[in-house]
Parts: C-alpha cells; sequence; structure tokens
C-alpha cells in the first residue's frame, strides 16, 4: 500500500508509516500512525476523508489540516458518512456529514460543544456518536431513534452533545456502536462503581 501527500501541483510518495490506530466507515478509512499523522483514503462523498474535498482517494492520503495546525492525532473513529479525530491536546474534530440534515465537513472542525472534555472511547452509530469522558457519558445525534443514545423513552435524539444522565458517576471504560445500538464497558471496582452498575435494569434478550 502507497502513502501519499497531496499539494495542488504533486503527489509526493511517503515513506511507509507504522499504524498505530485505525478506523473504518462504511466505505472509507481513517488511520494515524507513530507520529500521530493522520491518513485516509476510500469514497470522499460529503468530506469524510478531510481533505478540502470530495473526491474519492484510492491510496491512503495524508490529511494535511492536522500537520499545519501543528497537532498530532491520538485517536479516530469513523461512522458511516463522517469521521472523528482527537487530537493530542484533546480537541475533538468532526469532518464529513453526521446527518443527512446537517452541514457537510469537506475538512476537520472542531466541535466546540465537546471542548473541555477528558474523551478516552468513541463509539459512531449510523448518524450519531457515544463517547466515554471523565465519569460520564457524552451522546449527540439528531434523528436517532432505536435507543442507541441511552437518553430514555421520551428523548430519543440530541442536536448538540450531552450528558447520558442514568451514567452520572459511572466510568466508562470503553464504547462501542452498531448502527442502531451501543455497548458499554464500564468500570466496577469500587462499591460506588457496583451500586450504580446493581441499580440499573438488566438486559435479558428474547430468545425465540
Amino acid at each position: 500500500m502507497t502513502f501519499v501527500e497531496k499539494t495542488k501541483n504533486k503527489v509526493e510518495i511517503l515513506p511507509k508509516p507504522e499504524i498505530r490506530d485505525f478506523a473504518c466507515g462504511t466505505n472509507h478509512t481513517v488511520a494515524i500512525d507513530d507520529h500521530k499523522k493522520a491518513y485516509s483514503w476510500g469514497f470522499g462523498g460529503y468530506g469524510r476523508l478531510g481533505h478540502s474535498e470530495p473526491k474519492d482517494e484510492l491510496q491512503p492520503r495524508l490529511i494535511k489540516y492536522f500537520d499545519v495546525q501543528r497537532s498530532g492525532v491520538k485517536h479516530v473513529a469513523c461512522g458511516p458518512a463522517f469521521s472523528i479525530a482527537i487530537n493530542e491536546f484533546g480537541a475533538v474534530y468532526l469532518f464529513g456529514q453526521m446527518s443527512s440534515r446537517g452541514e457537510a465537513n469537506m475538512y476537520p472542525k472542531p466541535v466546540q460543544d465537546l471542548h473541555g472534555w477528558n474523551l478516552r472511547s468513541i463509539g459512531t452509530c449510523s448518524i450519531g456518536l457515544v463517547a466515554a469522558a471523565d465519569d460520564s457519558c457524552i451522546v449527540w445525534g439528531s434523528g436517532t431513534s432505536s435507543g442507541e443514545l441511552g437518553l430514555g423513552e421520551l428523548k430519543k435524539s440530541s442536536a448538540k452533545p450531552c450528558e447520558m444522565k442514568k451514567l452520572d458517576g459511572l466510568y466508562i471504560e470503553q464504547v462501542t456502536c452498531g448502527s442502531a445500538h451501543t455497548f458499554l464497558l464500564a468500570r466496577d471496582l469500587s462499591e460506588d462503581d457496583k451500586d450504580i452498575i446493581a441499580s440499573m435494569p438488566e438486559y435479558k434478550p428474547v430468545v425465540a
């Protein structure tokens, strides 16, 4: 696989990097290397590759935005038509389109509503995200309808990032999402952790 850097007038082949983390959307991939540089390739619709244009990329292409900002990327996540990147200072960036009614970002744009949270794990569903942060769980998605954001029976979606109140005080280690469901790995070391978990209803799948 050839990694490239593109400018207006030329394509430069880069030394093969050591990839440390990656994420896949429906038709695209974003990866980061051991120097915290980010690359993306695949279908470029709605700007999900972060190259300031909606063109497809057949080879991993360096995302120049983070180089210009002089900030390395420590974690990436992908939804079907969008990508999320967290830089080494904890700032969260979104590129692409998270919902059919949302803005299509052609290049990484900071998510100001997530500023100040210490995000350690992010999961993406079809049109939203769930993130483990501090002693909270942050959710965001406009148009979600299957309960994947954990906001309760009456509120199924949120146009802005908000806390999943049911999990207040519980330390979530890791998050992963399917298209319309979410799994959380919670810490259960302290008595407080165990009390919060014990107070929640137990999921019992229906066996046909």
